[in-house]
């Protein structure tokens, strides 16, 4: 599977379904100066927060799932949970990986309800603070309570996100050190970390 950021909480994983490239792209957004790349051609496209401000960043017309509930496309599993004031969270299974997207969480959701989502092998959580995003504590907090193998932190300082936080700020809360920082992510189950948490760190790659 392949992983990248592009800025705010948009995220691109890339798996494989027989010898088609399927790619779901999560939480696409119209940026304040340009365009969010149109060469995506997402197979499946998440939003966290409803459609309002979003964009579907595509010529070909894919999946869209903006509301509870669950769907399977293409071996690709998907379910979205209630996160709060309307905003979801979303489970994805593929090539046999949980991976679960916080979309733009600025407050810690019900414990009962993260319960639900059961094992995490891959957490992206928001760690930029501010209106739109977790506070770097509230962050860690939520990674401790999720226990995921892997950690990758999204919503944070970048050109489209100027008033975020640094994701210093999330790393100095979290007390681990990034084992990689890049522009992508390239990941199989045999490489997800057995014992310890990793945390990863993605550069914006649009």
């Amino acid at each position: 599977m392949h992983i990248s950021w592009l800025g705010q909480t948009a995220i691109k994983l890339q798996t494989k379904y027989l010898d088609e490239d399927v790619v779901l792209v999560i939480d696409a957004y119209k940026p304040a100066t340009g365009d969010f790349p149109r060469s995506l051609s997402p197979s499946i496209a998440l939003f966290s927060r409803g459609l309002e401000g979003s964009v579907v960043a595509t010529a070909q017309k894919p999946f869209i799932l903006d509301t509870l509930g669950e769907c399977e496309i293409k071996e690709v599993m998907i379910t979205s949970y209630p996160g709060e004031e309307g905003n979801l969270i979303f489970k994805v299974n593929a090539e046999q990986m949980n991976l679960v997207h916080l979309g733009a969480l600025h407050k810690k959701p019900d414990m009962a309800e993260l319960e639900k989502i059961g094992a995490v092998d891959i957490l992206f959580v928001p760690v930029g603070g501010g209106e739109q995003y977790l506070s770097p504590e509230d962050a860690s907090d939520l990674v401790t309570a999720l226990e995921p193998r892997l950690v990758i932190p999204i919503g944070y300082h970048c050109d489209s996100d100027p008033k975020a936080k640094p994701v210093a700020d999330f790393i100095k809360e979290l007390g681990l050190k990034p084992d990689t920082t890049d522009k992508k992510i390239i990941i199989k189950k045999k490489d997800l970390p057995q014992e310890d948490m990793k945390l990863m760190i993605l550069e914006k790659n649009i």
